[in-house]
């Protein structure tokens, strides 16, 4: 893997403008059936074939999903350090000479041909892993946020076009989407059951990862959650861990900001790394909603939180990764119930997801485009806070910051 070039500039902020982002990936492409067989090159009935990238915590509990899922097949898997490539390829079966680590192991598992690529890997390395796995043919996984900087963003957009283009499926695996109670909540929001919404309240808590004094190289990051510390490699605590509050409430306006402030601090005692661990953002969108998100990473025994409730006109509504969902108003509510285990289960969906739209010819992608905008929207509030200022969604795009990651030292 090669280290990525300085701040790229754009030729005009429209690239990624509001229409593109609403319209998504895949905007205009046909629903067409085609057979398994000419996804996979292989019988009809055959297991997808993936390799999966990334195989600390989350990459490898989900490739224990995939090993006992009846419709997958592990037969790659990389990741940078050695012994966790050799560990995970013997649980799930792997040959040994499918078992690749270093910078270069996403590109080694691609050219050993799989059907599909997860990448569960610190999310600076996506662009790059989710272009290459695109170009190659592959249908693509990958976990959230989608890049930790702008032109990051537009490259996954790129790719996720390029899939369409190519069918082949591009999923990023969000979990609050995914379960009945939100999605029949936002269905009735859309059907105007609460009014028109006039304020969003979005909330981020949880215990926060070891970060660790740094060594001479960024391999001691590259571990452990500890690489959410750090801007470069993970994005932040906004970008990496606030980006699932902020996608719920995304979902809710359907739409995307288009400016923030707000501020931001860091909280915890000795930090290492270079994120904010606390912050309180105010977004507005284009006509005249307003997004209150505020979040903080300290280990102070409060847990896990993260909702948005929607105020509406007649009524308000709430959705959840833990917790309640459901609506209350004056024209009627939706009881809802109590969400728990969606953490697993959501991406229990998701693969079942993938299947289906690989089997079934389902090329739309339309998670792509949402995640980068929920990508784009922490990364702007993100800049918002670290300034205290107010920053216009164009002129972020405009500015296109690329965000280096030092790779000095790193074996390949």
């Amino acid at each position: 893997m090669k280290d990525q070039t300085a701040k790229q500039s754009s030729s005009r902020s429209g690239d990624l403008n509001r229409r593109e982002f609403l319209a998504g990936a895949a905007a205009g492409a046909a629903f067409t059936v085609i057979q398994p067989e000419r996804l996979r090159g292989t019988e009809a009935n055959s297991k997808i074939e993936v390799g999966c990238v990334g195989l600390g915590g989350r990459g490898r509990l989900i490739a224990g999903m995939l090993k006992d899922h009846p419709d997958y097949q592990i037969t790659a898997v990389a990741d940078y350090f050695p012994q966790v490539a050799a560990s995970a390829g013997e649980t799930c079966g792997v040959a040994e000479d499918r078992r690749f680590s270093g910078l270069l192991g996403c590109k080694r598992l691609i050219e050993s041909k799989v059907d599909a690529v997860f990448l569960e890997t610190p999310p600076c390395f996506f662009p790059q892993h989710a272009a290459a796995a695109v170009e190659a043919g592959c249908h693509v996984y990958m976990a959230k946020p989608v890049a930790v900087d702008v032109p990051g963003c537009r490259s996954i957009a790129q790719s996720a076009k390029k899939a369409t283009a190519k069918s082949r499926v591009f999923l990023v695996d969000f979990q609050v989407p995914t379960h009945p109670f939100n999605i029949e909540t936002v269905k009735r929001c859309k059907e105007g059951l609460i009014g028109k919404i006039g304020l969003l309240s979005s909330i981020y808590c949880d215990e926060a990862f070891a970060d660790p004094p740094k060594t001479e190289t960024i391999e001691s990051r590259l571990q452990g959650l500890i690489w959410v510390n750090d801007i470069a490699i993970g994005g932040g605590m906004l970008v990496n861990a606030g980006i699932h509050a902020i996608d719920a409430a995304l979902w809710l306006a359907g739409d995307r900001p288009i400016s923030a402030m707000g501020s931001s601090a860091t909280a915890k005692p000795e930090p290492h790394g270079d994120t904010k661990d606390v912050y309180s953002i105010t977004y507005r969108f284009a006509d005249g909603l307003i997004l209150n998100h505020r979040g903080e990473h300290l280990r102070n025994t409060h847990g896990f939180a993260c909702s948005c409730t929607a105020y509406g006109q007649d009524g308000y509504a709430e959705i959840n990764y833990e917790g309640n969902a459901g609506i209350r108003g004056n024209k009627g509510g939706y009881k809802g119930g109590t969400i728990a285990g969606l953490y697993e289960q959501g991406i229990r969906t998701n693969l079942d997801i993938l299947r289906d739209n690989i089997t079934e010819g389902r090329f739309d992608n339309p998670t792509a485009a949402g995640a980068v905008n929920s990508t784009l929207t922490t990364i702007l509030g993100r800049q918002a806070a670290a300034k205290n200022a107010l920053v216009m969604w164009d002129d972020l795009i405009a500015a296109n910051e690329k965000i280096e990651v030092d790779l000095t030292g790193l074996k390949e």
